[in-house]
């Protein structure tokens, strides 16, 4: 039986800047200046996630072929296809259960590893250059460990620890990959010790209701968009 992903949408009203989530593939996402050529990338943006899932030793099959359909499409809120729609998904709301996040702790591991991985021989001054457009390689990094804590926060509260690991985190590190380190695992500890009750809640954070489920969406969404982006940038400085 041919897989189906259903498709979760969010664009403005106009249909242009849309990002596409595929939740069966949580933190897989594809992204175009319309709905049209977001669904157009969407294939080639599940296959990408499906080769890092089957690297990380998941049993996909990234050539396999599959079909989509359009589950939701969210075009009211603010901050429209940028990752994360203020009503949110049906999924978003559903409980987290222990062996999902199991799971999704394990993909999120594998996708740290991978970032840690792609800039382990990269040179200093490579690594704080600032390109014409955007953030230097460093700062990139700097930006994942502050969003993916923030994210945790909104559902938990204050993370004993977390604080200080952040503030090591500094482009001008001399070990910034230990200090993302530190921070990964001070994270992962309070997610792996999340309680039923803390899968199953719902947090109010200003106009958002955030809960277990959305906060590992945006860490493995975040995270994910950022290292393709790092790898981009250094397979263009290779070429």
């Amino acid at each position: 039986m041919m897989t189906k992903h259903l498709l979760y949408l969010e664009s403005g009203p106009r249909r242009q800047k849309t990002m596409v989530h595929v939740l069966d593939l949580l933190g897989c996402i594809a992204q175009g200046a319309t709905t049209e050529s977001a669904l157009e990338a969407t294939p080639a943006a599940i296959r990408a996630y499906l080769r890092f899932l089957r690297r990380s030793g998941e049993a996909f099959k990234p050539e396999g072929k599959f079909t989509t359909g359009i589950a939701e499409h969210v075009m009211e809120g603010s901050w429209l296809g940028n990752g994360d729609p203020t009503p949110g998904f049906t999924p978003d709301f559903q409980p987290l259960t222990a062996k999902d996040l199991k799971i999704y702790l394990e993909r999120w591991h594998w996708l740290h590893t991978d970032l840690l991985q792609l800039i382990r021989d990269v040179p200093r001054k490579q690594m704080t250059a600032k390109p014409g457009k955007g953030r230097s390689l460093n700062r990139i990094l700097e930006h994942i460990a502050e969003a993916d804590g923030t994210y945790l926060r909104y559902l938990v509260g204050r993370v004993d620890n977390l604080s200080d690991a952040l503030r090591a985190v500094r482009p001008d590190s001399d070990d910034l990959s230990a200090a993302l380190n530190r921070v990964w695992e001070i994270e992962r500890a309070r997610l792996q010790g999340l309680t039923e009750k803390e899968r199953k809640q719902q947090v109010k954070h200003g106009q958002v209701t955030w809960t277990a489920r959305r906060a590992l969406r945006r860490m493995l969404k975040h995270d994910w968009e950022h290292s393709r982006e790092i790898a981009e940038r250094l397979q263009s400085t290779d070429n």
